[in-house]
């Protein structure tokens, strides 16, 4: 009914009254959804008009910790043993930023007593080499070397260990060097002072004067495996624009190579990987998954159609020993057994040879002769970790100094006899 209808009825306005809260009734739930609507579309302008003006306004984290998810696998408890302590490492001042690794553990009920719960990689994150690589690169420096007038004789890379400025490159990269450079990946260029080399090991540390410089930690090898991610970063070919970054895997431990066939200098118990490296890449970083320091980059491997996919560095447990010992003495003691050797085998049924040690002949001036070795002795073990060829001997005697003591284990004829030494030095 409209205006004019209303005006014009005759009905009382007791009657009218009713008639009005009869309408009111019949539309009851339809004006309640009318009415449920417009308050919703109130609100929602009202939240849009907050949120335009900035009052949902949060800071924005971004993520950048590498999480290695891992599951519980149970084992035998090990003997109880105490705690060791850190390696001790060159780094000082206030820690880098550096990725850490969380623990995830698979569902179900914890180890039962007895048993130990050790954790076993599942899967990496997709971006896990360009989070790596971000944090690695304001640590990786170009190493310049310069001639009697200032000219660029040669180029490597190198990588700051420390907040004041102690880096470690390759010696064949300073070798001969009148002026050192050093260039940092933002641009920035150091005179460097050569702290000491290491030709037998192919390490060197230089020192710039700086301070509050980004820098890598070392890693360990212990418990690595072959398979395990590897990244490189170094600058290649000298090239403008910072560090390059490749990656791939741990390929193999232990190698000797022939680094002068002319003289036969060689490095010994090398880590391989098909992380790409070229030249100037040589004193760069091999890092691990958490962006620690595995080794410093320092050949490739050649043959008659070029690279082979062959990367070697010198292992992190080595560099580390040869670190300490320039920034405290400025020279690295090596020690020398006095003999020469070759890979030495045991005959075993159907004609098959098994690797048995190391048969020596004795030099005039040797620490082991001096203790009682002689010639044809065969070396299968020194302080008990079993040698099985000349390489890894070798390999093994870098960790030593000289005037460490150590034991000799000899098989002489159907005889085996411990012989207990002090070290010689390593002739320059």
């Amino acid at each position: 009914m409209d205006s004019a209808d209303e005006a014009s009825s005759p009905h009382s306005t007791e009657e009218r009254e009713n008639l009005a809260s009869r309408r009111a009734r019949n539309l009851g739930p339809s004006g309640f959804r009318v009415a449920l609507g417009s308050a919703l579309l109130a609100a929602a302008a009202t939240t849009t008009a907050l949120w335009l003006a900035g009052a949902f306004d949060r800071e924005i984290v971004r993520i950048t910790e590498v999480v290695e998810v891992r599951e519980v696998v149970e084992s035998a408890a090990p003997p109880q043993t105490p705690a060791q302590p850190e390696p001790a490492t060159a780094a000082t001042g206030p820690p880098p930023i550096e990725a850490t690794a969380s623990t995830l553990t698979a569902p179900g009920s914890p180890p039962s007593d007895g048993a130990t719960g050790t954790t076993v990689p599942v899967f990496a994150p997709a971006d896990l080499v360009a989070v790596v690589a971000s944090q690695a690169i304001p640590s990786i420096v170009t190493v310049q070397n310069l001639d009697e007038e200032l000219r660029r004789a040669g180029s490597g890379s190198g990588v700051v260990i420390s907040s004041d400025g102690f880096i470690i490159t390759n010696h064949h990269v300073i070798d001969g060097a009148e002026t050192l450079k050093v260039i940092m990946s933002d641009g920035l260029s150091y005179p460097a002072e050569l702290v000491g080399s290491d030709p037998l090991m192919d390490i060197a540390v230089l020192k710039v004067e700086a301070g509050g410089l980004p820098y890598i930690r070392f890693g360990s090898m212990e418990g690595l495996r072959t398979g395990e991610p590897a990244i490189a970063v170094g600058n290649p070919l000298g090239l403008d624009g910072g560090p390059s970054v490749t990656a791939g895997v741990i390929s193999a431990f232990d190698r000797s190579l022939v680094t002068n066939p002319l003289t036969g200098e060689s490095l010994y118990g090398l880590l391989q990987t098909d992380a790409p490296i070229t030249r100037g890449s040589s004193g760069g970083a091999l890092l691990d998954v958490h962006g620690r320091l595995l080794g410093i980059t320092t050949a490739i491997g050649l043959s008659d159609v070029g690279a082979e996919g062959l990367g070697f560095a010198v292992p992190i447990n080595l560099v580390e020993g040869i670190v300490d010992d320039l920034m405290s003495r400025g020279e690295v003691r090596h020690a020398f057994l006095g003999i020469r050797g070759s890979s030495a085998f045991s005959e075993l049924a159907d004609g098959v040879e098994s690797p048995l040690g190391v048969e020596i002949t004795i030099l005039e001036e040797s620490a082991i002769g001096d203790a009682g070795a002689e010639d044809g002795d065969v070396i299968v073990a020194l302080d008990g970790l079993a040698v099985r060829s000349m390489p890894q001997l070798v390999a093994v005697l870098r960790s030593y100094r000289a005037d460490d003591a150590v034991t000799v284990t000899v098989q002489r004829g159907e005889e085996k006899l411990d012989i207990d030494l002090t070290l010689d030095r390593f002739p320059s």
